[in-house]
């Protein structure tokens, strides 16, 4: 992943098959469904590569237990065999994680027994394992933070857990490696049309340099997530509003909240929420709200009601209550849902499961869906694409297709934070012992090395300090204070990296803690790592 390379590509192709537009799950998931069935394909990210959505989530791979409830049977069971592949096709991020709902009635153990023991069966030959009820001992025993007033049992199921960002970067380098071309930050700021009003590209800019490129495609595919409106209305102003942004925020606690390696699964809460406590990277994650928002961002913020909400359900369910000071980081995100044509408020009434929508002009949008089906949400949209543009019929790829890291699932070792780079370790090992400094820490309360940031720079086209601290080691979803005082580092590392001036170096570190602030709840200054 070298972005000089990829944007070179951008005006020696003459013609593209697919231009996708978008690098959150649903466009690197169209392009490398694309790229593996034989097209020239291009993707266009207009900042970094899960910049929005697709870094934000709850980091679940998983069938959705709620939607069983609410009788969505065929979402489930393909969100189910999506699950199963993804734990195949990247097991070095995917992993079988046991999750426990906690009871405080005497039924709730039989009605969640039942209704789990369903889920298992329509994950068929890729279930991760059998649903089975506990008693109270047993579940305090493996929860030993669970509120143990009127606990009366526990229900243990499996799904899968893993982490969104790093998945983004190995698919975005099994596109390349498949001979597609990706590229972040390169924004498109309007589509080529030919005399017919049919869709024939993009006219693109680059962030950085701010050269601008027109670019001709066969099929300009729109993955833009809650910002889908922004590229409908390129095609078409009236097209009306297709997707609503409904957010959902996560706080990050110290592993002392949860003290085990089992998730809390909350089925119901007081506004019928399901909420999570999920342990990633040796940190307690709490969410998640659902609230409709009139506008997208890129930096979502919480609102006051949200943070109060996950806060306070938490501290029904968890013996060691949780309070503002001890939250590490505190992230929003925007799912991008199909608008209900009721118009209700309701986020319960809105479809999760994936639309395909082909223009008049012959653009080609993917919205709704969630990171578990990003594969058949590519799948579906290729198919699409292909049967209105006639390019042929030559079947997905994608089902058994190993991403970018990929290793078998016994040689992951998930005790070494570097799990989650799996064919890759080695490559970074070998760059920690080239120079003393790289084996050092970033920060010392954590276990990234500085060989990491380098690795990020020179092979996973991290260009920003957001783009290291959020989305290659995710530092500041873990940790925010801890990124605030790691910025400098970072900054001086990028400058030396791509020899950037002193003042680069001041602006950008500035930039990267205003940014970073907004992830904390409680006022703080950094204090500079030696």
């Amino acid at each position: 992943m070298k972005r000089n390379e990829e944007l070179s590509k951008l005006t020696n192709v003459k013609e593209w098959d697919f231009i996708v537009i978008g690098g959150g799950a649903s466009g690197l998931g169209s392009a490398l469904d694309a790229v593996s069935r034989g097209f020239k394909t291009l993707l266009l990210e207009s900042h970094d590569f899960a910049k929005a959505t697709s870094s934000r989530s709850t980091k679940l791979v998983h069938g959705g237990v709620r939607y069983l409830a609410q009788g969505d049977v065929g979402l489930v069971k393909e969100a189910l065999k999506e699950r199963g592949l993804l734990a195949k096709n990247a097991a070095h991020i995917v992993k079988n994680q046991s999750f426990i709902i906690p009871n405080y009635t005497w039924w709730g153990g039989i009605y969640y027994k039942i209704g789990l023991s369903i889920y298992d069966f329509l994950a068929g030959k890729l279930s991760l394992g059998k649903t089975r009820y506990i008693s109270k001992s047993k579940t305090v025993e493996k929860l030993p933070t669970i509120e143990q007033n009127h606990l009366m049992s526990g229900v243990v199921y499996q799904d899968g857990q893993f982490d969104d960002a790093r998945l983004a970067v190995n698919l975005t380098q099994t596109i390349i490696e498949k001979g597609g071309t990706a590229v972040n930050y390169v924004k498109v700021i309007n589509l080529l049309k030919d005399d017919a009003d049919k869709v024939i590209g993009v006219v693109a800019e680059d962030q950085l340099s701010k050269q601008q490129y027109q670019i001709h495609a066969k099929v300009v595919i729109n993955a833009t997530g809650v910002f889908t409106n922004d590229i409908l209305n390129m095609n078409n102003p009236k097209h009306g509003k297709l997707v609503v942004p409904s957010q959902g925020i996560h706080l990050v606690l110290d592993k002392s909240f949860l003290k085990s390696d089992d998730a809390i699964m909350i089925p119901k809460t007081s506004d019928g929420r399901v909420l999570f406590v999920v342990p990633w990277h040796d940190r307690a994650l709490v969410g998640t709200t659902d609230t409709l928002l009139k506008d997208e961002s890129f930096e979502p913020r919480a609102l006051e009601e949200e943070i109060n909400f996950v806060l306070n359900t938490a501290r029904q369910y968890l013996a060691k209550k949780p309070t503002r000071e001890d939250v590490k980081s505190v992230f929003a995100g925007l799912r991008p849902l199909a608008a209900p044509k009721d118009g209700s408020k309701s986020t319960k009434e809105v479809s999760r499961s994936h639309k395909v929508i082909a223009s008049e002009t012959g653009l080609i949008s993917i919205i709704g869906g969630k990171w578990t089906t990003y594969r058949k949400m590519a799948e579906d949209t290729v198919d699409e694409a292909m049967k209105v543009h006639r390019l042929g019929n030559t079947a997905s790829k994608t089902e058994h297709l190993s991403i970018h890291g990929n290793v078998k699932p016994e040689q992951v070792d998930r005790s070494n934070h570097l799990y989650v780079y799996g064919s890759d370790i080695p490559a970074i090992k070998a760059l920690q012992e080239s120079n003393p400094r790289y084996s050092q820490k970033l920060h010392p309360d954590h276990p990234f090395t500085i060989a990491e940031i380098v690795w990020a720079i020179r092979n996973e086209m991290a260009e920003t300090i957001e783009d290291i601290l959020s989305r290659r080691v995710r530092l500041l979803f873990l940790d925010a204070r801890a990124a605030i005082d790691s910025a400098h580092t970072v900054a001086k590392i990028i400058a030396e990296e791509k020899g950037y001036s002193e003042e680069w170096t001041q602006q950008h570190e500035n930039e990267f803690i205003d940014l970073a602030r907004g992830y904390l709840l409680t006022p703080y200054s950094p204090k500079v790592q030696p």
